[in-house]
């Protein structure tokens, strides 16, 4: 019997934070709030009922562990902000929007030009989240500092790449977040998001979008670095190589860019791209282009549609280094893959035949629409494998979570991604996710209607594993005892939310905070010797 279609969304994913805070120690009550809105004043003190007037303001007093929360509307920019503080492994720093509210950082009135962007994040261990970035003249932010999570922000109508990690850069999460209509005056440079030239490794992109760039969607592309890996999940990049009237641009219009290097790349320049459930459509040149990339390719599971050329990589990678495309999806002629490709249970491979019959729609409708409240991408019906497809159930295990028998084809899994029947997803490690809203709070502009309440996700693997040091993997004794409690800034217990055995999977705890007071609290996720910590603030 076929899987009724459901929302790949219905898996609760947890991103790793492993780099946040990697043991719980007792925190000095000295970590500090600071408050910035479009109403405020430099000279002010930087509190709730007095907030600073910028970002560069409360970002001059602020030391590790503490929070800078900036307050919706429109700020009118015409500096760059600078982030050049670090935090720690144990005290990180946070830029976030206020609960319930959404900032517009401004740029327009910047001149274009390469040293105008609007958030440069040269420091360590931030967490930037809840920001709309218009109009800069450059890139809406550069990162070239590590181990920075920037989560739920939107980049457009910059003059130049929405989002681009250079200088090193590394180690790095980009989480949510949507890059568009971004344009330079050349129309060659601006993509959406750019992990590119001279950029470190371990930079990791989960559920982004991005869409009418005008050069690419992604970017690769290197100079000088090399032998560098960048991971994308679960992203989606459209209409690239088109401006935002329309009309077609004079740059490459690819979808994912995986590499490559000035002439020709002569110097054999390797970038590792790794791309799991990514859908690229509508893209006016290439989906998936290896340009002159001679680096390691994953191709798992994505899908491919009404590209100039779906599929693209056909120059020779250099020794050591493969094409792997397995479980892909194209509709339509897939492209170009040369014989050295390393191709397993793919659409264009036998025994399969596709046709529009085989989804559930392949109108575009939703593609751009809001994301929810979490930040999540929007639940939508396009290129969903329709109930009788054979492409369901016909993949190979490449260690993503399934349902059913077997993966299903392409980028979106049909059915519940938790448990079916005698399945339950294999959880590849420990996660625990930041907790959203985060400010949380009684007010009414709370995502949660009023209550301070708060969702706090977190995954545990199978149950014959359990978390190597590092965080990022698993092996050894099992999981068993799992307990999820909540600590005041001096320590103190306060709330114990979750202590039971609980088998491998993802979970999603609604927390209600409304007993406790206003402050800065941290949640202790512990199975065995391994925790993970994160930081809640909570504002009445």
């Amino acid at each position: 019997m076929r899987k009724k279609h459901h929302s790949s969304s219905t898996l609760i994913l947890a991103i790793s934070s492993a780099w946040f805070i990697t043991i719980f120690l007792p925190v000095s009550s000295s970590a500090k709030t600071y408050f910035v809105s479009p109403g405020g004043s430099d000279a002010a003190g930087g509190t709730f009922d007095q907030p600073f007037l910028t970002i560069v303001k409360a970002h001059s007093v602020v030391a590790a562990g503490d929070t800078i929360l900036v307050r919706g509307g429109t700020h009118f920019l015409n500096t760059t902000i600078s982030l050049t503080r670090s935090g720690t492994s144990t005290n990180g720093l946070f830029l976030l929007a206020y609960s319930g509210e959404r900032p517009l950082l401004d740029f327009s009135s910047m001149a274009v030009s390469g040293s105008n962007r609007g958030i440069q994040l040269s420091g360590s261990r931030w967490t930037v989240k809840g920001f709309d970035i218009k109009g800069a003249g450059d890139n809406g932010m550069f990162i070239s500092g590590s181990f920075n999570t920037v989560d739920f922000c939107a980049l457009f109508e910059n003059r130049d790449t929405g989002l681009q990690l250079g200088s090193g850069a590394s180690n790095n999460r980009i989480i949510n977040c949507d890059s568009y209509y971004n344009v330079d005056p050349g129309q060659g440079n601006a993509d959406g998001f750019s992990p590119k030239l001279d950029v470190g490794t371990g930079n990791y992109f989960y559920g982004c979008r991005c869409w009418q760039n005008s050069d690419d969607g992604w970017d690769g592309y290197l100079r000088p670095s090399n032998d560098v890996t960048t991971t994308l999940e679960n992203c989606w990049s459209f209409n690239n190589g088109y401006l935002k009237d329309g009309t077609a641009s004079s740059g490459n219009g690819n979808g994912f860019k995986m590499g490559g290097g000035d002439n020709g790349n002569a110097d054999h320049l390797k970038h590792n791209m790794i791309l799991k459930r990514c859908l690229a459509f509508d893209n006016r040149v290439k989906g998936f282009d290896q340009n002159n990339n001679v680096g390691s390719m994953t191709v798992t599971n994505c899908t491919a549609y009404r590209n100039g050329t779906n599929y693209s990589v056909s120059r020779a990678l250099d020794s050591g280094k493969a094409l792997i495309v397995v479980n892909c999806v194209a509709l339509g002629s897939y492209g170009s893959l040369g014989g050295f490709a390393v191709q397993q249970t793919n659409s264009w491979l036998s025994p399969f035949s596709v046709s529009n019959a085989d989804f559930v729609t392949v109108d575009t409708a939703g593609v751009r629409g809001p994301r929810k409240a979490d930040g999540s991408l929007p639940d939508i019906a396009f290129l969903h494998l329709a109930p009788t497809s054979p492409m369901i159930d016909a993949g190979v295990s490449v260690g993503l979570p399934y349902s059913g028998r077997a993966p299903d084809l392409g980028a979106f899994e049909s059915g519940p991604l938790t448990v079916i029947g005698e399945h339950r997803e294999v959880a590849p490690a420990f996660r625990l996710e930041q907790n959203y809203p985060n400010p949380c709070s009684a007010g009414g502009g709370s995502a949660f209607g009023g209550n301070a309440r708060t969702v706090i996700s977190y995954q545990v693997p199978a149950p014959s594993a359990r978390q190597t040091a590092d965080g990022l993997g698993v092996e050894g004794s099992a999981v068993s005892v799992v307990t999820l409690k909540v600590y005041d800034a001096l320590g103190r217990e306060v709330a114990r939310i979750v202590d039971s055995e609980q088998p491998t999977g993802s979970y999603r705890i609604d927390f209600n905070a409304n007993t406790l007071p206003s402050g800065v609290y941290f949640a202790r996720l512990q199975a065995g010797q391994f925790s993970k910590t994160i930081k809640l603030i909570l504002t009445k």
